[in-house]
């Protein structure tokens, strides 16, 4: 197997590349930085003002450049990130400076009810345009004022509607009528008919969106990108055209959105928020509904007896476009054309990425153009054990652990094996603002949660040349050399460079496609894709997210869908109210082709389109391929069907797994992603070969079968994970011994303790001893101590030359260095804290020695580390040492 030589041979390719944070320092401290990173085993950068004091000016030119030489001189790849500041879309304050009419663009729909019949009514509209309430007590009636006012707002009314009330949430869809005809200065002369009136009023406006990003540019507007364009990407070509296609990777945008309103709960027609917009969408909307394009608009916010969901879905459906061709398209075209790569992410937290505000209407459609597929994981997101529903933390809405644990990755990963021009790959920015407390421990289980569902390429955030501490976002991986476990980074990196080129080049395999679930939430209501997510993810049933875009593209052979070399046996439908005509079309092709289609819950009860889909039902409940199973049911009915790829003797809701093809070898990676939980089970796969394990840390192979077989032993501890290989042929590896254990002794007595700082180690002080092991950073000891924690103890042992001996640390807290006899036996950064000590240990006296790392967080103690608990410190145990008959 070529990729696993490759491995062993250390030539496995780069697939991290971190924030280099520039905030115009020294080219010393620069230099400095790129080295750290290099040492620590990563071959690219990202390069990040944050906020440089002149970027793309004089200074921010000569610290590029320094960047680039010294990047350029180790081989390593830069990246560059395309604003001033996160998220993109500020254009270096161009859209402000120089092109303010290019600036977000929105529809405000204003709403004001009235009781009829009244004749001659006069409605006064003018102030739903300039005429907020902050204008009046700010400028009085003074009429000079106010005109100049209302002027300034830039504000201009589109349109005037009525409709009849049917509640306060509802009007009658049917008597939607257009009275902007009757518009005179301002006023709206109409006779109001009998019972109680609502008058939308229609204004195009710059006002109203969210305040950090005001003043960026309009994403559905061509022109407002080219300003981008102009103000950053052009000029770095114009000063480095020839690092382009080789030093320089490409660009990197980071979490652009609409902005129409702050947060992710934007849900059209659910939200009172202004509406992205440009000037001609009105004609665009009348171009595919006809003149009801605008006499439907008031349904954008509010509820009507009818066609609600044609105007939602049409209205997101052309946003969403406008924003994939006119925004990431167009940056993405601009990058192909100068040979360099286009990559990100948006804001896809609490399910933002098929919604307004914080989202850009559709995930796939807004990260279509971008050569990898693109996440990010910050704040607390994803944290151990909180998997089930939204938990308190950093925001004010919270965090819903079951979209961050059962569907971002997943969501990002699939776009990657789906889409060719993604090349199986996608990227995660990981690891930031989870403050100074975060160590490699929680590093690599958060590394491990992406890789064991397909990501594959990582941004670490970040490496920070600002003086320490620095309060933005950390950690921060080097912070000047006073981050203790800096010197064990590259244990965390080569593992992630090791398993992210097992798990590239080659394909995804899974049984299901869930269905992305955008269209739906536009037209109705709708379950959620994580749902289901979550029912095949604890029952090791893997998948992949697919839009209705993307099903364009698949095609049906032998009962599957095959969709950019992948194989699928069936597609699973999130229970929706509605879905687009396009998808009705598109199921019946698939069915009659043979394809398994599964609904949870029930059937829609009409299209986004408003319209019957009772043939496209009638059709479906006498059709043999297609089915209706209930959410709680589901894993169970794809086991009965045998749409599985791995199957286990006895449940294990925390196992995560992930299957990779090359060629005719299968990798396996297995992660236990409970804190607390050990697993001891039996995997059964369904092709036979022989069994290898890889140590991605150590980086070795083991042989783990003398026959071929379709069996895996499976044991792992809390946050452990283990990756296997089944080939049809013998890889040449290490023989993995069989051996009993039989025996084990405690080791204990009277510790001698030191304590070394970041800055001291490896010179140690502050000697004492402890009897027992306990937290070093508890009140009465050191709760304020950051760095390396010295343990050592003698110990006496029958040696006996048969047997193996594996020093067992029990907890710690968090990397581990272990020392016998004063030899390095090796160093572990997560569970299991578990050494061969074999070759180490002697008969008679033996002296232990172990230097435990902790986080910056005792010393810090910063904000962001509020929102997870503080760990102990240190070797918590208990030691042991078991011995092993070979067998």
């Amino acid at each position: 197997m070529k990729k696993i030589e490759k491995l062993l041979n250390g030539q496995e390719e780069n697939y991290i590349f971190p924030f280099l944070w520039m905030h115009g320092e020294s080219e010393e401290v620069i230099k400095e930085y790129v080295n750290k990173i290099y040492e620590s085993g990563i071959k690219a950068l990202c390069v990040e003002p944050r906020p440089h004091p002149d970027f793309v000016g004089g200074k921010w030119w000569t610290d590029l450049k320094i960047v680039l030489e010294a990047a350029e001189e180790k081989n390593m790849k830069v990246w560059l990130f395309d604003d001033a500041h996160f998220p993109t879309g500020f254009a270096n304050g161009a859209i402000m400076k120089d092109f303010p009419e290019l600036r977000k663009k929105f529809l405000k729909i204003s709403q004001v009810d009235y009781h009829g019949p009244q004749k001659d009514a006069g409605i006064i509209v003018k102030w739903h345009a300039g005429g907020n309430r902050n204008t009046i007590m700010t400028v009085g009636t003074d009429e000079t004022q106010l005109q100049k006012a209302l002027e300034a707002s830039e504000e201009k009314i589109i349109a005037v509607i009525a409709a009849k009330i049917i509640n306060y949430e509802t009007i009658d869809t049917n008597t939607l009528v257009d009275i902007s005809h009757y518009m005179e200065n301002g006023v709206i002369y109409w006779d109001i008919p009998e019972g109680n009136w609502r008058v939308f009023t229609l204004v195009e406006t710059y006002n109203g969106g969210e305040a950090s990003t005001e003043g960026y540019l309009n994403p559905i507007d061509p022109a407002a990108t080219q300003v981008l364009i102009d103000a950053v990407y052009q000029p770095h070509f114009e000063h480095f055209s020839e690092y382009f296609g080789t030093t320089i990777a490409g660009f990197f945008t980071d979490e652009p959105r609409f902005g129409n309103v702050k947060g992710p709960d934007a849900l059209i027609g659910k939200t009172e928020m202004v509406l992205p917009w440009r000037s001609d969408l009105l004609s665009l909307l009348e171009e595919k509904l006809g003149e009801q394009g605008k006499i439907l608009l008031p349904l954008l916010m509010t509820n009507g007896t009818e066609k609600q969901s044609l105007i939602r879905y049409v209205y997101m459906d052309l946003v969403s476009q406008l924003y994939s061709d006119n925004f990431s398209g167009k940056l993405a075209s601009w990058c192909d054309e100068h040979g360099v790569e286009y990559i990100g992410h948006l804001i896809e937290d609490n399910n933002a990425h098929g919604r307004l505000g914080y989202g850009a209407g559709h995930f796939h459609r807004a990260i279509n153009g971008q050569s990898m597929s693109g996440i990010d994981v910050v704040l607390h997101q994803l944290l151990p054990g909180l998997d089930d529903d939204y938990f308190k933390t950093f925001t004010s809405t919270g965090w819903d652990g079951e979209f961050f644990h059962y569907a971002l990755a997943k969501l990002g990963s699939s776009f990657g094996h789906l889409d060719d021009k993604k090349k199986g790959r996608t990227m995660c920015e990981i690891y930031g603002a989870y403050g100074w407390s975060e160590g490699l421990n929680l590093m690599k289980w958060m590394t491990d949660h992406m890789l064991v569902r397909g990501v594959n390429h990582f941004v670490p955030h970040a490496f920070d040349m600002a003086p320490y501490p620095d309060t933005d976002c950390p950690p921060h991986f080097y912070a000047h050399g006073n981050n203790p476990q800096y010197r064990h980074l590259h244990q965390l990196m080569n593992y992630t460079n090791r398993v992210a080129e097992l798990l590239s080049g080659g394909i995804h395999v899974a049984s299901s496609l869930i269905l992305y679930h955008a269209e739906a939430e536009w037209s109705g209501t709708t379950m959620l894709f994580q749902k289901p997510a979550k029912e095949l993810t604890r029952n090791q049933i893997d998948f992949d997210i697919v839009s209705i875009d993307m099903l364009s593209n698949a095609e049906v052979r032998e009962n599957r869908i095959h969709l950019n070399q992948e194989v699928f046996e069936n597609l699973i439908i999130p229970h929706a109210e509605r879905l687009p005509e396009e998808f009705f079309k598109k199921a019946e092709e698939l069915i009659a082709k043979g394809m398994n289609i599964i609904f949870i819950d029930g059937y829609p009860i009409g299209s986004s389109e408003d319209r019957s889909i009772q043939e496209s039902v009638a059709l479906f409940e006498q059709h043999d391929h297609v089915q209706v199973v209930s959410l709680s049911a589901l894993a169970k009915y794809l086991r009965s069907v045998g749409s599985f790829e791995v199957s286990l003797q006895n449940e294990s809701p925390s196992l995560r797994y992930y299957q990779y093809r090359h060629g005719n070898a299968e990798v396996y990676m297995f992660f236990n992603e409970s804190p607390d939980v050990e697993i001891e089970n039996t995997v059964l796969i369904k092709q036979k070969g022989y069994l290898h394990q890889y140590d991605a840390l150590e980086n070795k192979l083991y042989n783990c079968s003398d026959e071929q077989q379709n069996i895996i032993p499976l044991s792992l501890a809390p946050q452990e994970s283990k990756v296997f290989i089944v080939s049809n042929q013998k890889i040449k590896a290490v023989n993995n011994l069989k051996q009993k254990k039989v025996g084990k002794m405690k080791i204990e007595g009277i510790w001698k303790i030191s304590l070394a700082t970041a800055k001291e180690y490896p010179v140690f002080s502050k000697n004492f001893t402890l009897e027992k092991l306990e937290n070093i950073s508890k009140p009465a000891l050191y709760p304020d101590f950051s760095g390396t924690i010295q343990y050592e103890l003698e110990f006496e042992l029958e040696y006996e030359t048969s047997h193996n001996y594996c020093l067992d640390l029990g907890d710690v807290y968090e990397v581990a260095e272990v020392f016998i006899n004063e030899e390095k036996v090796g160093t572990k950064i997560a569970k299991p804290y578990q050494f061969n000590v074999t070759n180490y240990v002697k008969q008679g006296k033996n002296v232990l020695k172990v230097e435990v790392t902790n986080t910056l967080g005792t010393k810090q103690k910063d904000f962001l580390s509020q929102y997870r608990a503080l760990q102990p410190s240190g070797l918590l145990g208990e030691v042991k040492l078991e011995k092993f008959k070979i067998m």
